[in-house]
C-alpha cells in the first residue's frame, strides 16, 4: 500500500520545487491527514534517504526499496512525531532499523565468494588486463565491506555517516541524538577498529 505517495527513483528525477513551508507546519498538516503535505516531505528528503540507505547497505535496488518502505512506515506513525522536531532525524531511525534488519537477513543467506566468483571469472577470462583489474577492484571492495560489516553496529553506522555520507559532526549529533564530543570519540574508535581489521586481512 503506497498511501497515494509519489515515491520515485531519486537517481532519475530531481526533487519537485515546492513553496517554502515551515517543516513543523507540514508535519501538523500530515497529522491532520493531508497526504499532499507528506508528499512535500518525501520530495524534500527522498534523495538524502536513498543515499543514506545506499551507504548503509551498499545495494542500489535494496536502498530504493528500504527508503520507500521507511517513508511508508513513517507515514503510518506520523501522529507520534512532535511537530517541533526535525522530520529526517526521526525518519532516520526508522530507516536505520530497516537497513540493519536487511543486513542481518543478507548475512544469513550470503554465499561465500568462492561460490559466486567462479562464474564471474570464467566470463571475464578472455577480457585481458581490464578484467584482471576489475576482479582486483571487486575483491578489494569486498574486503573493505566485509571489514565494515564485521564492525559493531554503532561503529559501522558512524563510519558510514561521516566517511561515506560526509555528514557534518553537528548533523551526526542530531541523527544519533548524542553530544558532538561523543560523535568524535565514537568515530575515532570506529576508524581504529576498522584499521585493525583491514591490517589483519591485508598484511
Amino acid at each position: 500500500m503506497s498511501y497515494g505517495l509519489a515515491i520515485v527513483n531519486p537517481t532519475l528525477t530531481e526533487n519537485r520545487m515546492v513553496p517554502a513551508v515551515d517543516e513543523g507546519t507540514l508535519i501538523l498538516r500530515c497529522q491532520a491527514g493531508e497526504k499532499q503535505a507528506y508528499g512535500e516531505l518525501v520530495n524534500k528528503y527522498m534523495k538524502r534517504a536513498y543515499y543514506t540507505a545506499l551507504g548503509l547497505i551498499g545495494s542500489p535496488e535494496a536502498a530504493m526499496d528500504l527508503s520507500q518502505e521507511a517513508f511508508i512506515r513513517a507515514y503510518r506513525a506520523i501522529k507520534r512525531l512532535d511537530a517541533d522536531k526535525k522530520f529526517f532525524t526521526w525518519y532516520y531511525r526508522i530507516l536505520k532499523n530497516l537497513c540493519l534488519n536487511h543486513l542481518r537477513d543478507r548475512a544469513r543467506h550470503a554465499r561465500p565468494f568462492s561460490e559466486v566468483g567462479e562464474t564471474t571469472l570464467l566470463k571475464m577470462s578472455d577480457q585481458g588486463e581490464d578484467a584482471s583489474r576489475q576482479v582486483e577492484q571487486e575483491e578489494t571492495r569486498e574486503i573493505v565491506w566485509d571489514a565494515i560489516n564485521s564492525l559493531k553496529p554503532q561503529e559501522r553506522e558512524i563510519i558510514i555517516l561521516k566517511d561515506f555520507q560526509e555528514h557534518s559532526y553537528i548533523e551526526i549529533s542530531e541523527l544519533l541524538d548524542c553530544p558532538m564530543g561523543t560523535v568524535m570519540s565514537r568515530l575515532y574508535n570506529a576508524r581504529q577498529a576498522l584499521k585493525v581489521k583491514l591490517e589483519k586481512v591485508l598484511k
